[in-house]
């Protein structure tokens, strides 16, 4: 008996790896935090500064695509600690919200900055109707991202990625999406029934094309929002920006030991392989 699989999407898979990520969610002043995963007002950022748009200029076109991500590796948590301000003469010191310039004891903030530390995320950004103007901007995206206006970075400007961001443009991104080799240590033994990778989304996961096979043990899966994040951008505009708030879900599926390729070259080269027998072929965009 065969399974009915959800019709194909197309669209653009990415590659976000690095050895910082920073993708800020409630950030405010001298707390500058980052969520677990890449947030949406942080890839479309990424888009809109491959693109060259400026921040003031519209997005709309960009936030009507979905975004699915499969996370790699989690990375670690890291802290870093700055001081601003210190060791400067009273003009130069950091200007106070009335106006004034600090001095004496309060010349010198510390800030507390957050950042995911040897994470990597896989990402599908999608359209459910294959319209022509829809396939247009995938291609505008995807030759902006070859040939990004702006330097690319991950979240904030201090972390850029370690490799191209872009792997390809497919007609079933999400097939891809679940199938791409992972860059992670593989099993040090067996493990039956396959390893748990994370998903998570802007719109319910049950339409992920997932073999019953790689259902988690728990059967959920993702037709119900975990939670809600305020990271839909509205304006990037600097003294206008504004966000709204849109659901997230998660799924964990049990993809295949051997989909597990290491890290470094070995999982590069697993990649570069699948990349060219499977995704950058006339055969393999469509499957």
């Amino acid at each position: 008996m065969s399974t009915l699989l959800p019709a194909p999407e197309p669209g653009l898979l990415l590659r976000l790896a690095g050895p910082l990520q920073s993708w800020g969610l409630h950030s405010h002043f001298n707390e500058r935090d980052t969520a677990a995963f890449p947030t949406r007002s942080g890839v479309i950022g990424l888009l809109a500064s491959a693109l060259g748009r400026r921040r003031g200029q519209p997005i709309n076109d960009l936030t009507a695509l979905h975004m699915t991500v499969r996370t790699d590796r989690p990375g670690v948590m890291l802290r870093d600690l700055h001081t601003v301000g210190g060791g400067l003469p009273a003009k130069a010191t950091v200007t106070t919200a009335e106006g004034k310039k600090r001095t004496g004891d309060t010349g010198t903030l510390l800030t507390h900055r957050y950042y995911l530390a040897d994470a990597a995320f896989t990402l599908a950004l999608t359209i459910p109707r294959p319209a022509t103007e829809d396939h247009a901007l995938l291609d505008r995206c995807a030759d902006a991202l070859r040939s990004p206006h702006w330097p690319l970075h991950l979240g904030r400007r201090s972390c850029p990625p370690e490799g191209p961001v872009l792997l390809g443009k497919s007609d079933d991104a999400l097939h891809h999406l679940i199938h791409l080799p992972l860059a992670a240590r593989p099993a040090t033994g067996p493990e039956p029934g396959g390893r748990p990778v994370e998903f998570l989304a802007d719109r319910p996961l049950n339409h992920l094309p997932a073999l019953p096979s790689t259902t988690s043990d728990t059967g959920e899966d993702g037709s119900h929002p975990s939670g809600e994040l305020n990271d839909q951008p509205l304006s990037y505009h600097p003294r206008q920006r504004a966000y709204r708030a849109r659901p997230l879900y998660r799924r964990t599926l049990l993809l295949p030991s051997s989909q597990f390729a290491g890290l470094g070259k070995a999982q590069l080269t697993a990649l570069g392989h699948y990349l060219d027998t499977r995704l950058n072929t006339t055969e393999g965009s469509r499957r």
